[in-house]
């Protein structure tokens, strides 16, 4: 049989993003366990400053990545947030 390889840019069609998330003080860990539960969310972190979570977003159209953002902020707790759209990947 046969194998394909693609490249890593290939086969990665998914939009991604990080979301840095501001929520009510008493409200963070409520955000997180949410947070968790959702299938777009890949991956969350702490952070410091003005924001109290980040988190790497994942869709696999712009519709779906709309859906996700909408849903994220409808998250009760969350006050704010930001998205960066992650377009290219640079090698080191």
């Amino acid at each position: 049989g046969y194998t394909v390889r693609l490249k890593p840019d290939v086969q990665e069609q998914h939009i991604r993003a990080f979301m840095t998330i501001a929520a009510d003080g008493n409200q963070v860990d409520s955000v997180i366990k949410t947070l968790r539960g959702d299938p777009a969310v890949a991956s969350l972190y702490s952070t410091n400053g003005r924001w109290d979570v980040v988190a790497e977003l994942r869709a696999d159209s712009l519709g779906a990545f709309d859906r996700v953002l909408a849903r994220v902020s409808r998250t009760p707790g969350v006050t704010s947030s930001e998205t960066s759209l992650l377009l290219s990947t640079f090698k080191l």
